[in-house]
């Protein structure tokens, strides 16, 4: 038997596994969500599985890490295997509870510049035991989200990686700008990223204002300017991303939620990319799951 949890920004979940199967689930507050310390909010999370809890601890991955988190775990580097990435765990004893965090990665970026990720490894670990395939060779992957990752894997390798800001921004511009502000009707959003996704290789900044004075100018919904922002956004990183690797890829594997995966799809079919999809919260869990059997090997 053996608990397992990913702790990202904005929820907690854990998986009580027994013979490989999930038995039950819980679930609590993201890191960025806390009313009450780190200890405090697990302790409580567990609770209904104390005994349990108590007998075989519980292994974190993702932002439980941080030092924001339960544990502050400095990064493993890359190159990274799932070894070295289970020998970079760290320890704390939350009451009677031994809990077990996994470290995120860091290292150069595709520019050669510095990066970070906290939970995505996890996915990328996973998604090779998901997809034996992924265990031998180069293969791309791109994890959408908040901060979209690229990740070089290579023969099971983390080698490098890629962060993209992209969800975040949509966020910032959706929620605080004055893009969005000229209309209430959420209609023509598919149109609208479409139209972004045709403007995405001609230049971000240049084309961010048209959100707005397409509202004011030519009737264009509030729906369609936010398709506008999504469409330039993945877009762009679609395109950054095949220029910062110096082409195009025989495809991208994505791995993450299947709706947003889907929009991603759509924006590298629109550059002639090939795309395999992957569940991302079934890679989480094989993730997880491999961390568990490499950590107590580690124990044996």
């Amino acid at each position: 038997m053996a608990i397992l949890g990913d702790w990202g920004t904005t929820r907690l979940r854990l998986f009580r596994i027994e013979e490989g199967r999930i038995v039950d689930r819980l679930a609590g507050p993201g890191i960025g969500q806390l009313n009450a310390s780190p200890a405090e909010t697990l302790a409580a999370t567990v609770s209904p599985w104390r005994a349990e809890a108590e007998a075989s601890g519980v292994l974190l991955c993702g932002m439980a890490g941080s030092r924001n988190g339960v544990l502050e775990v400095p990064y493993a580097g890359c190159p990274a295997d799932v070894a070295g990435w289970a020998r970079s765990t760290a320890s704390v004893d939350v009451g009677a509870i031994r809990v077990t965090v996994a470290p995120g990665l860091s290292g150069a970026n595709f520019a050669g510049r510095a990066d970070v990720m906290r939970g995505e490894e996890t996915q990328i670990f996973g998604a090779a035991r998901v997809d034996p395939s992924l265990g031998v060779g180069r293969h791309l992957l791109v994890l959408p989200g908040t901060h979209s990752k690229w990740a070089e894997l290579v023969d099971g390798r983390v080698e490098r990686f890629h962060t993209f800001f992209t969800g975040e921004l949509f966020g910032l511009l959706r929620d605080h700008s004055t893009l969005t502000r000229a209309g209430t009707d959420q209609s023509g959003r598919d149109e609208g990223f479409a139209a972004g996704l045709e403007r995405a290789g001609t230049g971000l900044i240049a084309s961010l204002f048209e959100a707005r004075a397409a509202q004011l100018t030519e009737g264009k919904s509030l729906g369609w300017a936010l398709g506008l922002l999504s469409g330039l956004l993945i877009g762009g990183e679609i395109a950054e991303g095949l220029a910062l690797i110096g082409g195009v890829p025989e495809r991208l594997v994505l791995v993450g939620d299947p709706g947003l995966g889907g929009i991603y799809a759509r924006a590298a079919a629109a550059r002639s990319v090939e795309v395999t999809m992957l569940d991302g919260d079934a890679c989480a869990l094989a993730g997880l799951a491999v961390l568990g059997e490499q950590f107590a090997a580690l124990e044996a």
